[in-house]
């Protein structure tokens, strides 16, 4: 028997427990039936309960709930729509979720259960890489039927290269860019110094030009 702040006070009989509970005011809560002799402990009932309660809410909100999609597939599905339903059950098993592949045989399509079973194989080959079979598909009715649970760790592998991935496509696109950047910096100091060059021509030219007038009026004025 344990007391309110955990301390061992031994073993003793129940009645022993229930009246050293009763004369500090408590209750006497067994909290380890599977223990020999079971273990009890006394406690404030009322604020035992609360924080068992509070225990369990939380525990609910962090559980992961497993739901189960579903996608019909025919003996007869062309390949286009193999690839779109298969997609949609690698989404699901992405997102955590527990699917079941299932082939539906109409009319005569049961006499040749042999298509559905290439078909259901095919499914499983495009899965393996983030799902595992709970068991063997099964024919029941005219259904053949498979059960898949998601990979985590084959889907955590997936998703941190996808990550990788994209953070290196980032990186590269910033390089990119900042190549451009680069680029347009030089054509704007190219086309600046074009500019310089072409203004300090014009310059030349416009001194060449006053001097030239200039010894001209000289030639006038010793003509004169």
């Amino acid at each position: 028997m344990l007391d309110d702040e955990g301390n061992a006070l031994g073993v003793m009989s129940s009645n022993e427990a229930m009246r050293i509970a009763s004369s500090r005011g408590m209750d006497l809560v067994e909290i380890s039936s599977a223990s020999k002799p079971p273990v009890c402990k006394i406690v404030d009932y009322g604020k035992f309960n609360y924080e068992r309660q509070k225990k369990e809410k939380l525990a609910k909100k962090n559980q992961h709930v497993m739901n189960i999609k579903e996608i019909r597939f025919n003996p007869n599905t062309d390949t286009h729509d193999i690839d779109f339903k298969t997609k949609h059950l690698r989404q699901f098993l992405m997102e955590g979720h527990k699917v079941k592949a299932y082939v539906t045989f109409k009319g005569r399509m049961i006499t040749h259960p042999e298509i559905g079973r290439k078909l259901m194989d095919e499914i499983v080959e495009k899965l393996n890489d983030i799902g595992k079979l709970e068991a063997s598909p099964r024919m029941e009715g005219k259904q053949l039927y498979a059960f898949f649970l998601p990979d985590k760790l084959k889907i955590q592998a997936i998703k941190d290269a996808d990550a990788k991935e994209k953070k290196l496509e980032k990186k590269l696109a910033k390089t990119e860019s900042k190549k451009e950047e680069d680029k347009e910096t030089k054509n704007i100091e190219s086309e600046d110094k074009e500019t310089k060059n072409i203004e300090s021509e014009d310059n030349s030219t416009d001194n060449s030009e006053s001097i030239l007038e200039v010894n001209n009026n000289k030639d006038g004025k010793e003509d004169a």
